[in-house]
């Protein structure tokens, strides 16, 4: 096998990887699950990876490049409030919990990683950084550093969980709700806001992004 080919068998591999864990799980997905859907031959895997973790860890770090690239594209033409709220709408869609496939891996196979190696939980913390780092960009200009970054933090955990929450009860109007009501902007504070209290009733009112 040429370098070239030997190349595009990774990238093959990796992708098909990339797809099969973040609809079955870690646990949920062999390496002939993922030979297969390659369209390669189960021995042909030990020429590009050592096992199963070191597949996990490559297919893991791809599937939050394919998020952070298609942010910094967003950010690019549009900047980055719009980068953020395109992200945000494209997350908290039925799609993104109809397809986790080729969804946020954070949202697919966050307990997974918690009960895997020190190796793949390294990416994985490696690809949220990432994500917090993106939705900081949100931040108005001159924004305090530790609650811009508690902000982001904030809206990754209510966004993971939504998409966790509404995966798990399945196709009906709970569903509905939870994406809906994740999706309402007072329930996100945007990275780098202030939360206003209502002195009326005691609650929480969040203002997205702009301010």
């Amino acid at each position: 096998m040429s370098k070239e080919a030997a190349t595009t068998s990774r990238v093959r591999i990796v992708e098909a990887a990339s797809r099969l864990l973040r609809e079955r799980g870690i646990e949920g997905t062999s390496i002939a699950d993922v030979m297969a859907a390659a369209g390669m031959t189960h021995g042909g895997f030990y020429k590009h990876f050592r096992s199963k973790d070191e597949l996990v860890a490559a297919a893991l770090g791809a599937a939050f490049a394919s998020h952070s690239d298609r942010f910094d594209g967003r950010l690019e033409h549009g900047g980055p409030l719009a980068a953020l709220e395109a992200y945000i709408a494209e997350y908290l869609s039925p799609e993104h919990v109809s397809h986790p496939g080729m969804g946020c891996p954070a949202a697919a196979l966050g307990p997974d990683v918690a009960r895997g190696s020190a190796d793949i939980a390294q990416i994985f913390t490696r690809g949220v950084e990432d994500i917090v780092t993106r939705f900081m960009t949100a931040a108005p200009a001159g924004s305090d550093a530790a609650r811009t970054r508690s902000a982001a933090i904030r809206r990754l955990g209510t966004m993971v969980g939504a998409v966790v929450v509404a995966r798990a009860v399945g196709p009906g109007a709970l569903r509905d709700e939870v994406i809906a009501a994740c999706s309402d902007a007072e329930n996100i504070p945007a990275a780098g806001s202030r939360s206003e209290t209502s002195a009326g009733d005691g609650r929480s009112q969040h203002k997205r992004g702009r301010a």
